[in-house]
């Protein structure tokens, strides 16, 4: 079959750029403080159901409503039926709010890795260092502009030359980090002021089994809902980043096989990661370590890199070089979802459409940088948290809009235009789709009701 233009030249490289896209600072950094606080082992059983059905449905969703129609979200629910292109419409706000705050995030992962590649890693752990350079504006921005710039470049070139070459050394060289970071760990041990040893195998322990204890029904929901928050940003979906890379893929590829090969390597990711961290952080700090939550990254690891000695801030290096890596997969496949869809509206180039939605980006980026200083605020969520500017774009973007929109996408698909029509295209290149029967009971039942729940949640409806 001929390549059509512009797509993915076969089947390990849509697999990649779309596991490059799943695979994000999620899958590194939420994740592991998400499985510690919510039960270790617990949490990482209750996470590997969800990808078998919950994941797998909205995966299988997008990636086929792009192959099917040949068009990014933007136009996709339209040309099915035209009452339904609203939802397109939604669905495109999602990457455009996430591109204004992940590239500060990248640019806070580029300031760590300057910071390590310099030799100033002892900074990194005084206390104040990570609050004093966000609140920077100046420093911040400059770090969000190089990180937003190096996206903007694999975007540039395009799907063959940009995204599926960079994902394709990347991506393995990812996962070759990640093993190797986490191997050293888990054979460290330290000694606490108070005597206490503590090794890397028992952070492991604490990391991998389930731990029942206080286990209540509410503890139980909490932890289920954790993990399906979890999953939900994790494998890209309803953002229409999905949609836009399915419709890149050739007829010929089987889709079955390459959306259980993304499952596989996202959640692969994940759980090295936690192998990784969860010990790193116990082995210094103990289970009061992992309470830390969002700061975790930025603030506590640096300290447990120092405890390691010499070669800590070698592994600080590695360890923030491949986070590195994980958000550039991720802001490349949002730039590009941005590109695609204004592509098409104002039927321009690629390379000018990449410069146009770059430059906006870059403004809308450096006003969230802002937040931390010159903008600075705090406000009360619906769901109780308090939020400073870059918190409330996040909360419209991930927990508002996401499960609307997948919740409107699995009525749409479960009941108007019907499960059929997605199993015909996974069918469409000849070869089997195994899990139809699991696909449709998911799409029509379970996960319209899992994702309300979601969406009431955000709202402060459901404790």
């Amino acid at each position: 079959m001929e390549k059509k233009k512009g797509g993915f030249t076969g089947s390990l490289g849509f697999v990649l750029s779309a596991a490059g896209s799943a695979v994000g600072v999620g899958n590194i950094w939420r994740f592991p403080y998400l499985a510690a606080q919510d039960g270790g082992g617990l949490f990482i059983l209750v996470y590997l159901v969800l990808v078998l059905t919950f994941g797998f449905t909205l995966l299988t969703t997008d990636i086929a409503l792009g192959r099917r129609t040949q068009k990014n979200a933007l136009e996709a629910f339209g040309s099915i039926r035209p009452k339904w292109g609203f939802l397109g419409k939604l669905t495109f706000l999602v990457p455009a709010l996430i591109m204004t705050y992940y590239t500060v995030i990248g640019g806070w992962i580029t300031k760590y890795i300057t910071v390590y590649m310099t030799g100033q890693g002892a900074a990194a752990t005084q206390d104040g260092f990570f609050t004093s350079f966000i609140s920077s504006p100046v420093s911040s921005v400059v770090f969000m502009l190089v990180f937003l710039a190096v996206t903007a470049l694999v975007v540039f070139f395009g799907v063959e030359k940009g995204i599926e070459r960079f994902s394709k050394v990347v991506m393995p060289g990812l996962l070759v980090l990640i093993i190797g970071v986490g191997a050293y760990t888990i054979m460290q041990s330290h000694t606490a002021a108070d005597g206490t040893v503590r090794t890397g195998l028992d952070g492991l322990a604490v990391y991998l089994i389930p731990n029942f204890e206080g286990l209540t029904f509410g503890r139980f929901m909490k932890i289920l809902l954790d993990a399906m928050s979890q999953l939900f940003f994790s494998l890209s979906v309803s953002m229409g980043i999905m949609i836009t890379y399915g419709s890149y893929v050739d007829k010929d590829v089987n889709l079955s096989r390459s959306i259980g090969h993304i499952e596989l390597f996202d959640t692969l990711v994940a759980l090295l990661a936690g192998a990784m961290i969860v010990p790193a952080v116990y082995i210094f700090s103990g289970t009061e370590g992992m309470s830390s939550g969002p700061s975790l990254m930025f603030v506590s690891l640096p300290k447990v890199f120092q405890g390691m000695g010499p070669v800590g801030g070698i592994i600080a290096l590695a360890f923030f070089i491949m986070l590195g890596f994980a958000a550039i997969t991720s802001s490349v496949s949002i730039l590009e979802t941005l590109v695609a869809n204004c592509m098409n509206i104002f039927k321009t180039s690629r390379k000018k459409m990449c410069l146009i939605i770059g430059g906006i980006s870059a403004v809308a980026a450096t006003v969230i940088c802002m937040g931390y200083n010159v903008f600075y605020f705090e406000l009360t969520l619906p769901n109780g948290s308090s939020a400073q500017l870059l918190d409330v774009v996040d909360y419209v973007s991930n927990s508002f809009l996401m499960p609307l929109i997948s919740f409107l996408t699995c009525i749409f698909v479960g009941w108007v235009i019907k499960p059929k029509w997605i199993e015909e295209e996974m069918v469409a290149s000849g070869h089997k789709f195994s899990r139809k029967g699991l696909y449709s009971f998911m799409i029509r039942f379970v996960a319209p009701v899992i994702m309300a729940i979601l969406f009431f949640q955000s709202l402060g409806l459901v404790k």
